[in-house]
Formats: structure tokens, C-alpha cells, sequence
């Protein structure tokens, strides 16, 4: 046991040690720590059109940050955290830290080297990565970049259900472990930064790797989008968004593939009851980032109804508004299985490349890591709700 002990990395001192030992040959941090400077240095070194693409509603946003104020870290004391335990287990798939990066698509827009950059950093730090359908670079390419690490596509269903079934049996030939169905964007919502910019990336080709590259959208063109792009795009924004899609279309996926099915976008209990009864695996909570609806609930706050609608009868994983360690303590005490990180990582790659988000995640691993010491805990297995206080109801 102590040999394992030894072997299991310390995010938190390594990376403390490591920065502090730099500091003393003058060299600071090439990208801002705090979060919030981290967001503010990424908008201004990018371009309007490509900030406003990666913002969302100002309003759902906030609430997603808030929602994290409301709950209160309540440490213990005197118990042996000396080694600390990150590694969870989710449908018998294990990872090494309870954290993946969500599916963002067009990321192009934000770096030459878009999801290649991701891919090789989160292959140094051993992140599973979730590859978005409206990636840059194809399925196949970026599951090289990976290697070993674990990755689960995330589908955009589609209009045309060939198409659809050829993506997810891309994934599960290229080792994707496990398929995320994105809900909440059967139409584009009113963006307004994006309505200002009169921006839709698709349209200039952003975005569109897995579709040009896929047989079944080739075979629908009466040329191939090397040879006349414009038509492939028509095609693409004819088929991309499907507002027909209900639950009863769920049991097509299941036909068509033996990775689990999670689904993204869930934020009623009722809908999480749907999901047990459609056959899926596993939900994700989340409102896009606060991309999607308006004044939308914020996604902490929907988690404890979810997580006991679903009574343990699938995995619960949380997305939108991490930004730290704590945050990360907060969604897996409250019932999640992990977490999804999306913009931070976004910011890493807009400053630094993949050397950017490589840096991003290590400081995230790190505060998880120690955060997780200092409030008395020395496994992710061992949080629940007793971790903390609902300010709220204590006031």
C-alpha cells in the first residue's frame, strides 16, 4: 500500500515547488494564475469576433459563478492527508483526476494549432479530453495526439442520422470510451455578442473537420468540399441543428454503438428520470456555459435535484463555472462524479498554446490537490454533502 501511496503524483507541491524554484532564478509565471486575470489578459490578445464566440449570456454566466458562493468549505482537522487520492472510477472507466475537458468547438479561432495544442496537453497531464463534433481538427488526428489518455466524444445530432451513426463509429474506432449527446443546442440561441459581430464561424469553414473528413457527408456533395467548400457549408448549416430531435430518437444512438451514452445539458429532475428510462448512462449538468439560455437556472444550483432524481441510478457529472479547485470540491461533494472545465483551458490556448493550457491544468490540478488536503480529506471518494454549508439557509 505504501508503495502505492508513493507512486500516486503530488499535483500540489510539485507544481508549488516548481514555480517557487523558478521564482528564484526571476522567472514568474508566463500566464496570469487567478482565473478571473487569466480571463481578462485571453479577451484582449483576442479578436472580438473570436471573444464573443467563446462568451455567452452575461446574466447565466454570473449565476453559474455565483452559485458557487453559495455553498462554504468547512474544513477538519488533524487527519492524515499526506497522500491524497485524485482518481475516480466512472461505468468501470477510471481516471486519473476527476476532471476532463469539455467538448469546445471552432477552436481554431483561438489558436493555429486548436485541438492538436489541447490534445498533447492534456496527454502531459493526463486530463481525459471530450472532443467536440465541430472540432478543427478530425477525430482520428487528435485521438494520435492523445495517445493513451481518455477521450469521449461529444456528439451535435444531426438531421442526417447516417451521418450521425458514422460519427460515433469514427470515435469508437479511433478509442473514444464513451459518447456525450449535447442537449441543449438544437437551435443557436440569440448570442448577442455574436449578433453584433455578425459572426458564425461555420460559415468562413471554422469547425468543420469531423464533417469534411467524414464519408457519409462526402458522399452527400456533388463535390467534395476540397473542391467547392462553399456548398459543403450549405450542406453542413442545412443538417447541423436538429430541433425535431425528442427522447424517443435516443434509442437510434444505442443501435449504433456499445460506448456508454451520457447525456449534456440536463438540469430538471425530470429529465433526468427521462434519461434512466431512455437506457442512457450517465447525465452531465450543465446550461453550455451559460452559452444557450438567458436568465437559464444556474448549474450548481440544479445539481442536488438531479443527482436525487437520478438515486444513484446512473453517474452524475457537473459542468459550467469551474474555475477552481474549490469549485471542483463543491460539485463532487453535492453528487457529481466529476467535473467538466471548458473556458480556463480555452484561455490557456489563446495566450500560450499548448504550453498555455499545459499550464492551466497543472495549477488546476495543483489547487484541487492541496485544497482538498486542507479541508481534511485525502480521496475525492470520501466528499459528500457534510463538506459543506448552504449560506443560504445558514443566514
Amino acid at each position: 500500500m505504501k508503495d502505492d501511496q508513493k507512486s500516486m503524483p503530488s499535483y500540489g507541491l510539485g507544481r508549488q515547488m516548481q514555480v517557487y524554484m523558478q521564482g528564484l532564478q526571476g522567472q514568474l509565471p508566463s500566464l496570469p494564475v487567478a482565473p478571473e486575470a487569466l480571463e481578462q489578459q485571453a479577451i484582449a490578445h483576442l479578436s472580438q469576433k473570436a471573444s464573443g464566440y467563446l462568451a455567452g449570456m452575461e446574466d447565466t454566466m454570473q449565476a453559474n459563478l455565483r452559485a458557487f458562493q453559495h455553498w462554504s468549505i468547512l474544513p477538519r482537522m488533524l487527519r492524515d492527508v499526506s497522500q491524497r487520492q485524485l482518481s475516480t472510477t466512472i461505468l468501470g472507466m477510471q481516471l486519473p483526476v476527476p476532471l476532463l475537458l469539455a467538448p469546445i468547438g471552432v477552436q481554431s479561432i483561438i489558436h493555429l494549432e486548436a485541438e492538436i495544442a489541447v490534445a498533447r496537453a492534456a496527454h502531459a497531464t493526463g486530463v481525459p479530453m471530450i472532443l467536440s463534433t465541430a472540432s478543427s481538427r478530425s477525430i482520428e488526428a487528435v485521438a494520435q495526439e492523445l495517445g493513451n489518455t481518455p477521450r469521449w466524444f461529444q456528439l451535435y445530432w444531426s438531421k442526417n442520422p447516417d451521418l450521425n451513426a458514422s460519427f460515433v463509429r469514427r470515435a469508437e474506432q479511433a478509442g473514444y470510451s464513451a459518447i456525450v449527446v449535447t442537449l441543449d443546442t438544437r437551435l443557436l440561441s440569440w448570442r448577442e455578442q455574436d449578433i453584433q459581430n455578425a459572426y458564425l464561424p461555420f460559415l468562413l469553414g471554422e469547425g468543420l473537420a469531423n464533417y469534411f473528413s467524414d464519408p457519409v457527408f462526402r458522399q452527400a456533395l456533388a463535390q467534395p468540399p476540397e473542391e467547392n467548400p462553399g456548398m459543403a457549408i450549405r450542406y453542413f448549416i442545412d443538417i447541423f441543428l436538429n430541433p425535431s430531435l425528442t427522447w424517443d430518437q435516443l434509442s437510434f444512438l444505442r443501435q449504433h454503438t456499445s460506448l456508454p451514452i451520457f447525456l449534456k445539458g440536463i438540469l430538471h429532475p425530470d429529465d433526468a428520470r427521462l434519461a434512466i428510462d431512455a437506457g442512457m448512462d450517465g447525465i452531465i449538468v450543465s446550461n453550455h456555459g451559460g452559452r444557450q439560455v438567458g436568465g437559464s437556472r444556474a448549474a450548481l444550483d440544479a445539481l442536488p435535484a438531479v443527482v436525487e432524481a437520478a438515486n444513484g441510478q446512473l453517474p452524475i457529472l457537473f459542468d459550467s463555472g469551474i474555475r477552481r479547485g474549490s469549485d471542483v470540491l463543491k460539485a463532487i461533494a453535492l453528487g457529481a462524479k466529476a467535473v467538466l472545465l471548458g473556458r480556463p483551458y480555452i484561455w490557456g490556448l489563446a495566450l500560450g498554446g499548448e504550453a498555455g493550457v499545459q499550464q492551466v491544468l497543472q495549477n488546476l490540478l495543483a489547487d484541487l490537490d492541496l485544497t482538498l488536503a486542507v479541508s481534511g480529506f485525502s480521496s475525492i471518494s470520501q466528499l459528500d454533502a457534510s463538506l459543506l454549508v448552504n449560506e443560504r439557509l445558514a443566514q
